[in-house]
């Protein structure tokens, strides 16, 4: 029963800071209400939460993950690979050894091992929190599809470096042969695990709906259980289980072109999604909330493993690891940037130099969030013989320290980076949503004319009634193809422009209708099952043009 008023409270601290963050007389960023209502559960229940950090990495990081790989825009990750894998791995790399060391010169009580493992777990990033700090703010869209990326990239390489720091720090040895081999393979199984469970979990549900047909709920619960699949079956192999969810996620997106799904199941699986991740999200920042003054107090009596007496040193040496996190970024961000150049100027082609606000956007941008937390807790409490794992609650809060104060810099400096910045005009996709218009609605003219003339051989006045019908349904068409030449940004910005007044008017007629028919509904002239019947179509049609 325990457990279950647990998350119960966690779901109900999630809910209320979505209301938290709109009610307040300022901006907060929902990860730090989170994160605030979190630090406020051991104050009203005496009942600490233990956390099992399998479970915990089991039960989050799948759908999570999966689902951020299905939704980022693959045509923008490919675009920029060479800067997101730059990041994801080259940047992990060069942070797990640099920070690293610095940890180690600075704090000499803590063994080198362990400064490298602590390291290694902060050095992925989370786009969810640096998506909610921005979301009042214009962030250019080609930054957020590479913090998109590198995040989902990151996870991965963070992680197997951690865990070859903690191996060399429980076991005193290190093989780089045997590190680069393990690397090579969890990356490449992970990939081919994802991909072959979503595929395959595909390829299995629509031959049997096919053959037996379905329940409406059935493609939803399929669909939340593939990531979970793919990253029990990575977990099993010794494979990269993180990589699998993200190449499950992406792997769903190309499934999706297929167009198979129902329109009602895709707005259905749409909401669950959304719900699921919102939750899972916000449970996560709960937690660290709640998490936090049990940390300060268990690494407040080992203090004294690292040399010193005031608890308050961990704090001071978490603002420094913050800053040497964000000063090796920054200043792999505009060496990458002066390399690229460099090589594109040899090919003759003049790049230009990079505002120092994107630089130092993209530097506070990489904030810490859910795989240090569950990466952090993973450490063992004791060595293979027997003692204690050095210093293991101080890096524990130390890393918890760093997602707190990269969340509060980042909420402080991003919007200021990014006002009134000046963004390059996103033509090509514009372009892009033009042809796409256009060839639809020449698409939907070719479908209408053929099911227009498919009842020729009917009565006249069923004939009749399909043509004026099709003339109705055509008109907006034809409108749309006479408004819309590709390459015309005037007709373009015109009809853009009636798009929007016609959805004004579309929604105002439907919440008209809805209110009707709830009217009738409550006056028992028709029935609850049909009202909610021609609410939900109500609904189906104004979710379409929200």
């Amino acid at each position: 029963m325990h457990s279950i008023e647990v998350v119960l409270a966690m779901l109900a601290a999630v809910a209320l800071s979505g209301y938290l963050v709109r009610i307040a007389p300022f901006a907060i960023p929902l990860p730090l209400a989170q994160i605030a209502l979190g630090a406020a559960i051991p104050a009203v229940s005496s009942k600490a939460i233990t956390l099992n950090p399998e479970v915990f990495f089991l039960l989050f990081l799948p759908p999570l993950l999966f689902v951020d790989g299905w939704r980022i825009p693959k045509a923008g990750l490919y675009r920029d690979k060479t800067v997101v894998l730059s990041l994801a791995f080259g940047l992990v790399i060069f942070t797990v050894i640099s920070a690293g060391y610095l940890l180690h010169w600075i704090i000499p009580a803590m063994p080198l091992p362990v400064a490298f493992a602590l390291a290694a777990i902060v050095s992925p990033t989370d786009p969810i929190a640096v998506s909610s700090i921005a979301k009042r703010v214009p962030i250019p869209k080609r930054m957020m599809y590479i913090l998109d990326g590198e995040s989902l990239l990151n996870d991965a390489s963070g992680l197997v470096c951690f865990r070859f720091a903690v191996a060399a720090a429980s076991t005193g040895s290190f093989s780089l042969g045997a590190a680069s081999i393990t690397l090579i393979w969890v990356t490449l199984a992970g990939v081919a695990i994802g991909v072959g469970s979503t595929y395959g979990i595909s390829t299995a549900q629509r031959w049997l709906s096919r053959h037996f047909g379905e329940e409406s709920g059935s493609p939803i619960l399929v669909n939340l259980l593939t990531p979970f699949a793919a990253y029990l079956i990575a977990e099993h192999v010794d494979a990269s289980a993180i990589l699998a969810a993200v190449a499950a996620g992406i792997t769903m997106s190309y499934v999706e072109l297929s167009g198979r799904a129902l329109a009602t199941t895709r707005v259905q699986r749409t909401a669950v999604w959304e719900s699921i991740q919102f939750s899972l999200n916000g449970i996560i920042f709960v937690l660290l909330g709640e998490q936090l003054p049990g940390l300060m107090a268990r690494a407040g009596t080992s203090v004294e493993d690292i040399g010193h007496v005031s608890r308050w040193w961990l704090v001071v040496y978490s603002l420094g690891l913050v800053f040497i996190l964000l000063a090796l970024r920054c200043f792999w961000l505009w060496t990458s940037w002066q390399v690229s150049r460099h090589v594109a100027k040899r090919q003759g082609i003049a790049l230009p130099s990079p505002d120092w606000r994107i630089v130092a956007a993209m530097s506070f941008a990489g904030v810490r969030g859910a795989v240090t937390l569950a990466g952090v807790l993973t450490l063992p409490l004791t060595l293979p013989g027997g003692e204690e794992f050095p210093a293991r609650d101080v890096v524990i809060l130390l890393a918890a320290l760093v997602i707190l104060i990269s969340l509060v810099m980042a909420s402080i400096a991003l919007p200021r980076l990014l006002k009134q910045l000046a963004l390059p005009e996103e033509s090509a996709e514009r372009l892009e949503e033009e042809l796409a218009r256009r060839e639809a609605a020449i698409a939907a003219i070719a479908a209408i004319e053929s099911a227009r003339h498919g009842v020729c051989d009917t009565s006249a006045a069923v004939s009749e009634l399909y043509t004026n019908a099709a003339v109705r349904v055509l008109e907006n068409y034809k409108h749309r193809l006479d408004q819309n030449p590709v390459g015309g940004a005037v007709n373009a910005e015109r009809l853009r422009e009636a798009d929007r007044a016609e959805i004004t008017l579309r929604l105002a007629g439907l919440q008209a209708e809805r209110e009707a028919i709830f009217r009738l509904a409550r006056a028992s002239t028709i029935s609850d099952a049909l009202s909610r019947k021609l609410v939900r179509q109500i609904d189906l049609i104004e979710a379409r043009y929200r």
